[in-house]
């Protein structure tokens, strides 16, 4: 999860280290450029002020857990 902010340019540098790696990455953002580094990328709404960002990150990281626990086979 990497809204935009203060600490994205650091986020964007440890995702491209991840991706060296051959990490898969799911990238949350607001940020197209964030949003590139990741195998799959789901987007928040952007212009939202830094403050609120969790706020909108919660939803798609909740149901992204949901949907990975269910392919795991696990109760969500």
């Amino acid at each position: 999860v990497a809204p935009s902010g203060v600490l994205l340019p650091e986020m964007q540098q440890f995702m491209r280290t991840l991706k060296e790696r051959e990490a898969e990455i799911v990238a949350i953002s607001d940020d197209a450029d964030t949003l590139a580094l990741g195998r799959t990328s789901i987007a928040l709404p952007a212009g939202v002020p830094e403050w609120l960002s969790p706020l909108t990150a919660i939803v798609p990281g909740q149901l992204f857990a949901m949907h990975l626990a269910a392919v795991r086979d696990y109760d969500p």
